[in-house]
């Protein structure tokens, strides 16, 4: 035994000995600075209202500055989830957030840093994770808030992530004694909101809080330059100053709109390294990248091998950089608020796709609603004082929505039913549509089926049930055409055996509104005999939707009835519907009466707090 303990320490001291020589010729040093919350509309380097950040403009006179970086997510753990595994998390079925079960990443890849840190480089990350993910072994040297590159071994190459927490959501949320106590010197003009906002104090006193807070991000980001400078780092260093996606202004943050995709990218290129980028110093970037794009990058520039597991290209480095001009998002779940909602933004055009368009972007989340601008906003809408445009967020939403980002930044005009665009609509709706067929998107089932039958094995599940998944995106795709022409094969997929090709073709039924009267008898019978209880409640949501009939008492009843809290979960999002949106139907819930299990879940949790607390 003793031999065999020494032949393997020998053997463990060699690999040591070839890791280090394999290093022989230098390799870059990498940084991550992310900033919480903040897309690039807030930084004067990208929009003439965002406020000065001299310590990333600094960056970006030895760098280059992305003018189209995308999140492909709109929240933390989505986002997070795609930088860390380099693949789109709707095929992997890491999309939701706050995760209420973990998923494994797909078979033969680990979390990106793992490479990094099996050639060599010594990784750290300080501190934030955020993974939907089971964390596989080795992906860091440390992560925590003490995580340092300090730490690494002489002549070691680094990969260091370090986390400025500073713009989150979650500085937003102040009493109306912070406003009175600590006044703003400088408050924007009402002309440099969003359109979307009403023009109020509170609104122009919340964005001018949120730009002081990313001058104080970029203080940090200088710290931190400083302390690399000081180390003579510098120059073999590559630096990443993004946004984590965007925010946090209300309906950015959780919304496929660019003020919750589009973040500030900006990378420091070193002096001794500038031959692996094709792109002189200084330059603005016009091709596309995405987060998805961001862990083969640094593989490639640390010259390791991208596993062919991952859906992203690198964009930089000695090899081939690919060049995009397009980049995909997607937004499910976030905390307690389901919606099903794929954006494709391809040159100047923004696509937004709507899959369950009933479900308006204001409908409460507990967590947002801590802000008092959205407060305000939503209290406005109730009383009639907002306009069209600002009104709009607290409606139900088109299925489909084109923007011309050019001439209309903001995504206030669609220009979906317009004849000049048809061509322009049809080619980003078929390039959306083939996306998501062949990831395939797991969300085309409700989570609470995915949790119990794929989330052992996601992506293996995905395969097997491609082309379910496909079926169910062409009938969710009936939305898109002239009622007349579809409600044959509405009805053929109401009567399937296939529960889920049911759900659809009821939620098309939603999306239809009035149009669909005459489907009313089939889904009123749905209601009380469909064996599938998720089907019945949609069948009552639709009965709600379109005022046919009260949907109170049997969807009460099914809450009841549920011993699944996330399923619990879907059907509480269609009671705050009922309640919130235009049928403003009065439910009476007792707590008593909701399953033990229903209760343990966090996110029914807060549903059911709302629910009951009288707000």
């Amino acid at each position: 035994m003793s031999k065999l303990i020494t032949q393997l320490s020998l053997l463990f001291m060699l690999s040591i000995v070839l890791s280090n020589a394999a290093f022989g010729q230098k390799h870059p040093n990498i940084v991550w600075i992310t900033s919480e919350d903040n897309s690039k509309h807030y930084l004067s380097l990208y929009d003439e209202n965002g406020i000065n950040t001299p310590n990333i403009a600094a960056l970006a006179e030895t760098g280059l500055i992305y003018d189209h970086a995308f999140s492909n997510g709109p929240v933390c753990s989505v986002a997070r989830s795609t930088l860390i595994s380099g693949c789109y998390a709707p095929r992997l079925g890491a999309e939701y957030h706050r995760k209420l079960q973990k998923v494994p990443l797909p078979k033969g890849l680990k979390m990106f840093p793992t490479y990094l840190r099996e050639a060599g480089y010594y990784t750290t990350n300080n501190a934030k994770e955020d993974y939907n993910f089971i964390k596989n072994e080795g992906v860091w040297d440390d992560s925590s808030k003490k995580a340092s590159y300090k730490n690494r071994q002489n002549g070691q190459p680094f990969f260091h992530v370090y986390n400025i927490a500073s713009t989150h959501e979650g500085s937003l949320h102040f009493g109306e004694k912070v406003m009175q106590n600590e006044p703003l010197n400088e408050l924007p003009n009402s002309k440099e909101l969003d359109p979307h906002h009403p023009r109020t104090k509170l609104f122009e006193y919340t964005r001018a809080r949120y730009l002081s807070r990313i001058q104080g991000m970029d203080q940090k980001v200088g710290e931190l330059v400083a302390e690399l400078e000081k180390e003579g780092l510098l120059n073999d260093t590559f630096i990443f100053y993004y946004g984590d996606h965007g925010g946090v202004m209300p309906g950015s943050k959780g919304y496929l709109y660019e003020t919750g995709l589009h973040v500030p990218l900006v990378i420091h290129i070193p002096e001794n390294f500038k031959d692996m980028v094709t792109y002189p110093q200084g330059s603005r970037v016009k091709e596309f990248v995405s987060f998805v794009d961001f862990g083969p990058t640094v593989l490639q520039l640390a010259g390791v091998d991208i596993p062919k597991e991952m859906d992203g290209r690198p964009f930089l480095g000695l090899k081939k950089a690919y060049k995009k001009v397009k980049a995909y998002g997607y937004a499910d779940r976030f905390d307690e608020k389901y919606d099903l909602v794929r954006s494709l933004r391809k040159g100047k055009y923004k696509y937004i796709r709507n899959y369950q368009p009933f479900n308006f972007d204001g409908l409460m989340n507990n967590y947002r609603y801590k802000q008092m601008a959205y407060k305000e906003w939503w209290e406005l809408y109730k009383k009639g004082e907002l306009n069209e445009t600002q009104a709009a967020f607290f409606e139900g939403k088109p299925v489909e929505a084109l923007y011309d980002l050019e001439s209309d930044p903001y995504e206030t005009h669609n220009l979906a039913n317009d004849p000049m665009y048809k061509e322009a609509l049809l080619d980003l709706r078929k390039d959306l549509q083939k996306w998501i067929k062949g990831m395939p998107d797991l969300s085309f089932y409700p989570e609470f089926y995915l949790i119990k039958n794929a989330f052992d094995n996601p992506v293996e599940f995905g395969k097997e049930h491609q082309s379910d998944i496909q079926a169910y995106v062409d009938i969710a795709d009936l939305s898109l055409e002239k009622f007349e022409n579809v409600d044959k094969s509405i009805k053929k997929a109401l009567s399937d055996n296939d529960p889920w090709k049911r759900y659809w073709g009821i939620i098309v039924a939603s999306s239809f509104g009035e149009e669909a009267l005459g489907l009313r008898d089939t889904i009123e019978n749905m209601a009380s005999n469909d064996p599938e209880m998720i089907v019945r409640v949609r069948a009552l949501e639709f009965l709600g939707l379109n005022g046919f009939a009260n949907p109170v008492e049997e969807m009460t009843k099914a809450l009841y009835q549920s011993k699944d809290g996330t399923e619990a979960l879907l059907i509480m999002n269609s009671i705050v519907l009922m309640e919130d949106g235009k049928g403003q139907y009065e439910f009476d819930i007792d707590p008593k009466r909701i399953s033990d299990e229903v209760k343990k879940n966090e996110e029914a949790k807060r549903r059911l707090l709302y629910l009951t607390s009288g707000s």
